[in-house]
């Protein structure tokens, strides 16, 4: 699976930004979806993830009610929609997927996910 993100840019604080992730492959349904994110000098964290089937989905507390995840699979392409964005939300955000099926407290580590994309940048200004 090769994975493409796109959508981020420059936003003042309160605004909102729409993320997609799109990616190759015939198996694309099959795979579980994640976004995670990196500000400089820190470790990559998790944002949120969806199920192969759209039907679960799992936030970071960070996010929670703020992101909404969701997928495409007729486009093969997941989005995260961004909504009153803080600049604490200011980082490069990679999406990322696994062909596994691991619960959630499993899939907020970056070690479960086996492919990624080149990442985009999010800069919040306050």
């Amino acid at each position: 699976v090769q994975l493409q993100a796109s959508g981020g840019g420059l936003v003042q604080a309160g605004g909102s930004l729409r993320l997609s992730c799109s990616a190759s492959g015939r198996t694309f349904s099959t795979y579980g979806m994640g976004w995670f994110r990196q500000a400089p000098g820190k470790e990559r964290e998790f944002v949120a993830a969806i199920r192969w089937s759209g039907g679960n989905t799992y936030y970071a507390d960070s996010v929670k009610g703020r992101f909404t995840i969701s997928r495409d699979n007729g486009k093969n392409t997941v989005y995260l929609q961004m909504n009153s964005l803080k600049p604490e939300d200011t980082a490069m955000y990679y999406c990322a997927a696994t062909s596994q099926h691991r619960p959630p407290e499993v899939l907020i580590r970056v070690q479960s996910w086996s492919y990624w994309g080149q990442g985009t940048q999010v800069t919040v200004s306050s």
